[in-house]
Formats: structure tokens, sequence, C-alpha cells
């Protein structure tokens, strides 16, 4: 028979080969949640269409708020310049530079992500095949991956029940069997 030194020995080491192979498996799901989650092209083209949109709607509203004053006509008078017009006519000046310089740089980044979609060979019927066959891949990842979810959280009843058992024996609250 084996002591009660021995059991709980035994009962320890089998808890901490469940915890590191559990951990393990976290670990190999979580890097393939991260795969997952990098952005794909379309993604970013629409990131970048965002971007462009607020840039122009920024610029816009930025030359609005701060141009100075024109006459329209020679039939009107001159308009009033204002201090903070004078302080400011260098600033005036870089800002719209800036800005165009931003719109354009995102306009080139969004050109640079449209070059890199594959080309559609086959046309729309080739397309649709594709999609099909990529659907049916992405339904047998996702039935592994319930398989795989169904195994863990039975490991992890296993491992809790173990640890349940292993505090218990461990605290003396419990005589083990």
């Amino acid at each position: 028979m084996f002591s009660r030194k021995e059991k709980k020995k035994d009962l320890c080491q089998i808890v901490q080969f469940w915890a590191k192979s559990l951990i393990s498996f976290a670990h190999s799901l979580t890097l393939h949640w991260e795969r997952r989650k990098k952005m794909d092209i379309i993604s970013q083209l629409q990131e970048h269409l965002n971007t462009i949109a607020s840039l122009a709607f920024n610029t816009l509203g930025t030359l609005q708020r701060d141009a100075p004053p024109v006459r329209l006509s020679p039939n009107y008078p001159e308009p009033p310049i204002t201090k903070a017009v004078e302080d400011d006519a260098t600033d005036l000046a870089e800002q719209p530079k800036l800005m165009s310089a931003e719109l354009v740089k995102a306009a080139k980044q969004f050109d640079a992500l449209v070059a890199a979609l594959p080309l559609s060979e086959g046309g729309e019927e080739a397309q649709l095949k594709r999609i099909a066959e990529l659907q049916a891949e992405n339904d047998a990842i996702g039935q592994e991956l319930q398989k795989q979810l169904e195994a863990a959280e039975k490991e992890l009843k296993q491992v809790q029940e173990l640890f349940s058992q292993a505090t218990d024996n461990c605290l003396n609250l419990k005589k083990p069997d």
C-alpha cells in the first residue's frame, strides 16, 4: 500500500502535469487566434479610406476656419485685417502644406494597398467557387476549434477536480481515498 505522503506526492505530480498540459494547450490556441487577428487587405483599405476622409474633412474645416478674409469683387470694400491674422500668417501658410502632405501620403498608402490586391482570375464564377471553397475550409476549421475547445474544457474540469482533491489533501481537510 501507498503511504499518505506518497499519495499526496503522486496527486500533486498529476495536478502539475495537467496544469502544464492545459497551459501549453491554451498557449497554442492563443497563438492561433493572434495570427487570425491580423488585418486583411480589405480591412486595411477600409481603415485607410476612413483616414483619408478624416484628413480631408479636417483639412477643409481648418482652411475654412483659418483662412483670412478675401475681397470677392472690386465693388466690395477690402475686408479688415485683424491682428490675429497678421500674427498667424506664417502658420497659415505652412498648415495647408502639412495637411496636404498628410492627405497625399494617405492616398499613396491606399494606392499601394489597392495594388497589393490579388487579381481576380476566371471571372465571377471562379470567384464564387473560391468563396465556396474558403467557406468550407472555414467551417472545417471552426468545427476543429470547437472540438479542441470542448476537449480543453473537459481537461480543465479534470484539472480543477484534481486540484481540489490535492488542496483538500494538502490542507488535511479530507482524508485521501
